[in-house]
Parts: C-alpha cells; structure tokens; sequence
C-alpha cells in the first residue's frame, strides 16, 4: 500500500509515517529512492502503536513489542495499574468540581468539603496530571 494511501485510510500523516519508519516501528517494502509502499497489515500496526501510546507505552516499548512479537505482560499490568491510579484522581477531582459548583457556601474557602479537597491536593494525594509530549 502506498504513503498516501496508508495515509488516507488510518489518518496518520505521511510525516509520522516515514517517522516511524525511521525508528524501526513499520518497514517499507521499496527500496531507497522509491515511493514509500507498506504491507496489508500496516494499519493493524499502526492501530496497536496508537493503542499503546493511549496505555501510555513509550514507542519504543512498542517497538519491542513489535520485533519479538511478545508482549509484556508485566508492564501491561503497571500501565494498567497506572491508568486505574489516574481515573480514581480525576473521579477524586470531578467530585470536587461537581461539589463546588452546587455549593450553597458564598466562598468556597469557607467550605470544609472544598477546604478538605484543597487540602488533598496540596499534599499531592491529587497530584496533576503529567504532561506528555505527543507526537
């Protein structure tokens, strides 16, 4: 399948493909000086490198995971671990923002509820969410 096909059909732009050809998640079938072609299954390659970066697996995980066709199931667990982590936070925080919006208190500082939350995440039991850089 041609660039700009693989392009068109998944939505990833040919610049992130040719990127991930450079660092060894897809392979091109045509040699150097060619137009880039990709096998049937790029797609299906392309999905469990998305998948995997929505885990929050780095791409060279992935790349891993990609040549020995083996899957951590050890790392599985802690990213999984770490997503069940991140949604009890962010429940943690939308019960608070839910609270503070229905409030009846004039100042939300002087809400015992809105204190105790403040409280959490200054002592990082709520800690922010990292940043990540996406590419």
């Amino acid at each position: 399948m041609d660039i700009a096909d693989v392009a068109k059909r998944t939505g990833v732009p040919a610049s992130t493909l040719r990127y991930y050809q450079k660092i060894g998640l897809l392979r091109s079938l045509s040699g150097p000086g060619q137009r880039r072609q990709f096998a049937a299954d790029v797609a299906d390659r392309l999905a469990l490198i998305a998948l995997g970066q929505a885990a929050g697996i780095s791409l060279d995980e992935v790349g891993a995971m990609l040549v020995d066709l083996q899957v951590d199931r050890g790392m599985l667990i802690a990213k999984a671990d770490e997503i069940d982590a991140r949604v009890k936070r962010l429940q943690a925080m939308s019960k608070g923002l839910r609270h503070a919006a229905a409030c009846p208190e004039k100042d939300h500082l002087a809400c015992p509820t809105f204190q105790r939350l403040m409280k959490l995440s200054a002592a990082g039991a709520l800690p922010a969410e990292p940043r990540r850089k996406l590419i």
